[in-house]
């Protein structure tokens, strides 16, 4: 849980970079990829992701405009990955005017519990970060080049001059 806006706001950019990372690796192809018939895509997922932001944070009382979260999935990788630019953009502009280090400790209803709103915005994150695992596995499936987030995925290894570690 954050008790501070300021870790919040260090934690929640540098998982949006490597966000934006994988999301910006997305091609209009992909987004059709699935790990199996009756499973979310690529695009769903990815859409899933830039959309949570805004359907989460406004049950704290945080507005958005700049994705309507019920919005169907884009037919464009660079729809998805311009629309998690302006909404993850928006939730920091959000957090930074309307909410203090004393509002992290403040509760809302959500999904039939009681959070805080600093553990909202954690929960946010490591959702954010899960689904990003998930999209690696399937640009993988679908031929795209992974990038590193946490450090060199194992196609980066190569541009470094180096080889992967072994498996």
């Amino acid at each position: 849980m954050f008790t501070t806006v300021d870790d919040f706001k260090k934690s929640f950019k540098n998982e949006a970079g490597g966000t934006a990372k994988i999301l910006g690796a997305l091609t209009d192809e992909s987004l059709a990829q699935s790990v199996c018939d009756g499973h979310r895509t690529i695009g769903r997922i990815a859409w899933h992701t830039v959309t949570t932001i805004p359907e989460m944070m406004s049950q704290t009382g945080l507005e958005f405009s700049s994705v309507d979260h019920k919005a169907p999935v884009p037919a464009s990788a660079s729809e998805i990955a311009s629309g998690y630019k302006k909404v993850s953009e928006e939730l920091l502009k959000e957090v930074t005017e309307k909410w203090n280090d004393d509002s992290l400790q403040q509760t809302d209803e959500l999904y039939g519990e009681t959070w805080k709103k600093g553990a909202t915005l954690d929960i946010l994150i490591r959702h954010e970060v899960h689904h990003r695992g998930q999209l690696t596995v399937l640009m993988r499936q679908a031929g795209l080049k992974v990038p590193g987030v946490y450090g060199p995925s194992k196609e980066e290894w190569e541009g470094y001059g180096s080889q992967p570690p072994e498996i």
